[in-house]
């Protein structure tokens, strides 16, 4: 059963496809591009400057060939409501064009293309939409999220956190390229990030600087002292020696007094993954255990019983690494597609106290990958909701009926001998 879902994932990766596409489901669950904010202080004492990133990454764009070389285009769109999102406060749309000499940049998930706009804000809450859509394809995401614009003192104030992948220097100076996505991984020995102190006047001080595991409830500590100038001090800091594993990290920045009490302070959340696992992966643990459809009971206890974490990650890659169709790649489209469909799964799938990796629907779907054609029935007479599952391909079908009436279908007559992972 194991090599038949191997088998089956890389058989959908040619020919499922464009079933997917066709469907009235949409079963895209990357992220097409990443934003990020940061409050400063403003010439205006009673506003506050707001800066907006925007990091599309190429592979999220449809490039066309022109002459010798690729060019895309497409839209973006901020929308600023206030914090109930009754109104809408501010609007700005426009287009962003991206060309390149170079085939392989147009599939790359690492080259992007950023956009920066800055605003002037009261202090307060608000809600953020921004929606990206590429211009040739008309494909289109969107990203909600609450922005929290601060009010800062120019007695004593400090800025938010940008997290920095890199500073490039020209005739004009530094300019900072920020980190947008806020992640980080296991490669990562250090930490780089940049904000700003204001002050009306010269201060000794402490600057502390904390790493925070959400997950283990490690911290990592760092302090120097500082000498704060009047007016704006832009700060780069580099926080070295860190050892990332997978999971939430939060950086906590305290400007503290010469007698160590805590004058100001900012944080900002940053998310690690492991290079070479899908993003979606999160927890370590949680992996190995959505792994029931694919290793065997052997093989899931095996890459369990590391002793140390390091050493679980190893045997889980080292596992992944088997089913690599080609061993010189550097991405496992097998991994990719089977924790795209367990995340898919979680989102469509949930049952009464399951997650949806573990549903019956969730089960048929990691092993076999979307169906070719799906035949809902909601509202029969006398029956209860259910569906039907095809695949042409496989020449097998599958019968899922809403026992509950609350959206929990089960699947009917279920062989679970052939899914020895399975728990009902």
């Amino acid at each position: 059963m194991k090599k038949l879902l191997v088998s089956i994932i890389l058989f959908c990766n040619y020919v499922f496809g464009q079933v997917e596409s066709s469907s009235n489901i949409s079963y895209t669950t990357t992220k097409k591009f990443f934003v990020d904010f940061a409050s400063y202080i403003d010439s205006n004492r009673s506003k506050t400057r707001l800066d907006i990133f925007i990091q599309v990454p190429y592979s999220s764009i449809q490039f066309i060939k022109q002459n010798d070389s690729f060019k895309a285009s497409y839209n973006l769109s901020l929308i600023f409501y206030d914090k109930e999102k009754k109104n809408i406060l501010l609007e700005k749309i426009w287009k962003e064009r991206v060309s390149t000499d170079n085939f392989q940049h147009t599939l790359s998930k690492d080259n992007f293309n950023l956009s920066y706009k800055t605003f002037d804000f009261t202090p307060g809450e608000y809600l953020l939409t921004c929606i990206f859509e590429d211009a040739d394809s008309r494909n289109s995401s969107s990203i909600d999220f609450p922005i929290k614009v601060n009010q800062i003192s120019d007695t004593l104030g400090i800025s938010d956190i940008i997290f920095v992948s890199d500073i490039v220097k020209d005739a004009s100076g530094e300019k900072i390229v920020p980190n947008v996505s806020k992640t980080v991984s296991n490669k990562t020995k250090s930490l780089q990030f940049y904000f700003e102190i204001y002050s009306n006047k010269e201060r000794n001080v402490n600057l502390e600087y904390t790493i925070e595991d959400l997950k283990n409830k490690l911290t990592y500590k760092q302090t120097t002292p500082y000498v704060i100038k009047s007016g704006i001090n832009p700060v780069y800091y580099t926080f070295d020696n860190t050892d990332f594993k997978l999971g939430d990290y939060k950086l906590i920045i305290k400007l503290e007094s010469t007698e160590n009490n805590t004058l100001l302070s900012t944080e900002k959340n940053i998310y690690s993954v492991i290079t070479g696992l899908p993003a979606s992966i999160v927890d370590l643990d949680k992996a190995i255990e959505q792994m029931i459809y694919i290793a065997s009971p052997n093989e899931i206890d095996f890459i369990k019983e590391g002793k140390t974490y390091d050493e679980k990650l190893n045997r889980f890659l080292a596992f992944w690494d088997k089913h690599k169709p080609n061993p010189k790649m550097d991405e496992n489209p097998i991994m990719n597609e089977y924790y795209r469909r367990v995340e898919y799964a979680n989102k469509n799938f949930k049952g009464w106290g399951r997650e949806g990796w573990r549903s019956d629907m969730g089960m048929i779907y990691i092993t076999f990958g979307p169906p070719s054609y799906v035949e809902r029935h909601p509202l029969e007479p006398n029956s209860r909701p259910y569906e039907i599952w095809d695949y042409y391909e496989i020449n097998r079908t599958f019968i899922f009926v809403d026992q509950t009436g609350f959206g929990d279908y089960r699947l009917i007559n279920p062989d679970y001998s052939r899914w020895p992972g399975y728990r009902p």
